[in-house]
């Protein structure tokens, strides 16, 4: 993302599962006046299932699931509409994946501790991720890097003021804010 490019940006916003990707990434979306992407709709019904059965996934499993969420960012990215999609992109090679796929590319990483990830998941009723996997996912964990474009940022505050933060370095890193 650059000052030379008006276009909206396609932001990822990532972390383990119950750190509030999607409660921030629908908040951001509208806030850029952009579409929300749920990365969770777009896994199989056999990923589904192996998670529900409280069996991790390993990268086999999600290649299939990352090649679809790239190819949603290149059409999200090449029709100039931009999104903010809630994906876990737990590993740094799935967001070069994601980086590939669409220019200008942008994470927001919700950073979380283990103990109120789980019990975010535990106290949800309508979501096929059991809290037994979130340690799966803390293992899984490539934090944010500095050379990767983005922001990370505490999950545990207000999730407006969270949006509030990413508008604020979006405008700094160049890209359209929306409204």
């Amino acid at each position: 993302m650059s000052t030379t490019d008006p276009r909206p940006p396609v932001v990822v916003v990532m972390g383990v599962s119950g750190s509030g990707k999607s409660t921030v990434g629908r908040l951001l979306a509208q806030r850029l006046g952009v579409p929300f992407l749920e990365a969770d709709d777009v896994h199989s019904a056999a990923n589904r299932a192996k998670m529900t059965a409280g069996r991790p996934l390993d990268d086999e499993d999600r290649r299939p699931w990352l090649l679809a969420l790239a190819a949603l960012i290149r059409e999200a990215t090449d029709s100039g509409r931009g999104a903010v999609m809630a994906c876990s992109a737990l590993k740094h090679e799935y967001r070069e994946l994601f980086r590939r796929a669409g220019a200008g590319t942008w994470f927001l990483y919700l950073a979380l501790d283990g103990e109120t990830a789980a019990r975010r998941v535990a106290g949800r009723a309508d979501h096929f991720m059991p809290a037994l996997l979130v340690g799966s996912q803390y293992a899984a964990l490539e934090p944010l890097r500095p050379d990767e474009p983005g922001l990370t940022v505490d999950a545990g505050a207000d999730p407006r003021t969270i949006v509030d933060e990413a508008a604020r370095a979006l405008r700094k890193a160049g890209g359209p804010v929306g409204r």
